[in-house]
């Protein structure tokens, strides 16, 4: 899992979240383990059973409105009991003053405590984007990423076997390159994987014979994204003659990665086959597939519907003897 402290996301998401600290910089360095946000209100009532404290704690209006309604010596009770459990950080939304005695306290026990002019729903939403992203489990895989009418298509395949070659087919053609070679794939959802390129490749490209090639400065920034959803993998094999091929695309087949199912199409290699349209092809059904349209499955529907009604006729005409 990658690391993350106080101190990184103050100074990296500092303008983005509008942070200012105002006590416990000592703490700094406390390690930030989840990306879910957690608003203490029940903590700072004495319920502490079901206390999330390993998380971000975000204090709204109703929070610091509790707070400032304690004398200061209660104050100073439900503070303290709530920091004596080991949390991160403590951010104040929407520009809120904290009372005297906690940031007196964030200094005792090194607590870091930031404030943001944010309301609290637009900074959960924000350090969520931010810390969703940066916990994301991720991979780096080899392949060729590129969007072809909008839909992402992953190449795999040995090395050799026509990924980048097919990628510069599509660029020529309109398309776009994510990434080649080696593919950062991210997972942002339950169905979700997201893939950008290797941030020192960039958007160069190794096709064998000419060597490395910069798709941007030949094709310029339209024929580049930065990422783009992972929606079918286009596997390049070499062909066999002995092997199964898909002939009629009845069933899906499917692929793993980081526990999202993707499409997977299997393209067998050999002499004279223009795999660029067949990629141009693979995208197009693919979103048909998702309207809701199928071709091979109302192909099916209709011969069996004809091959039905030839054989209710077949036995009505057999019995009819008028």
């Amino acid at each position: 899992m990658p690391s993350l402290t106080v101190d990184k996301l103050y100074k990296e998401r500092r303008e983005l979240l509008d942070l200012t600290l105002l006590a416990g910089a000592d703490g700094m360095s406390r390690p930030i383990q989840t990306s879910e946000i957690f608003r203490p209100g029940l903590a700072l009532t004495g319920y502490t059973e079901r206390f999330a404290h390993r998380r971000v704690q975000v204090l709204g209006e109703t929070e610091m409105s509790y707070i400032q309604s304690l004398t200061s010596e209660q104050r100073i009770a439900a503070l303290t009991r709530m920091v004596a459990f080991e949390m991160p950080m403590m951010v104040a939304s929407k520009g809120l003053v904290p009372p005297r005695e906690l940031l007196d306290i964030c200094n005792k026990t090194k607590l870091p405590l930031l404030s943001t002019r944010f309301s609290t729903t637009e900074l959960i939403n924000r350090m969520s984007l931010f810390l969703d992203n940066f916990f994301a489990p991720s991979i780096t895989k080899h392949g060729t990423l590129v969007d072809v009418y909008g839909v992402g298509l992953l190449y795999t395949g040995k090395s050799g076997i026509g990924k980048s070659e097919c990628a510069l087919d599509l660029v020529e053609r309109g398309h776009r390159l994510v990434a080649d070679d080696m593919v950062k794939l991210t997972k942002r959802s339950q169905t979700t994987i997201l893939g950008a390129s290797n941030e020192l490749l960039g958007h160069h490209m190794e096709v064998r014979g000419i060597g490395i090639i910069d798709i941007e400065k030949l094709f310029g920034i339209r024929a580049i994204r930065l990422q783009k959803r992972v929606e079918v993998e286009v596997r390049l094999t070499y062909w066999e003659g002995g092997a199964e091929y898909e002939r009629l695309g009845l069933e899906d087949r499917y692929t793993t990665i980081l526990g999202v199912e993707i499409p997977v199409v299997v393209i067998p290699i050999s002499p004279g086959k223009n795999i660029t349209v067949i990629s141009e092809v693979i995208a197009m059904n693919h979103m048909l597939k998702v309207y809701g349209e199928n071709a091979a499955v109302e192909l099916s529907k209709r011969l069996s519907e004809r091959l039905h009604r030839q054989t209710v006729t077949s036995d009505y005409l057999e019995s009819d003897f008028e």
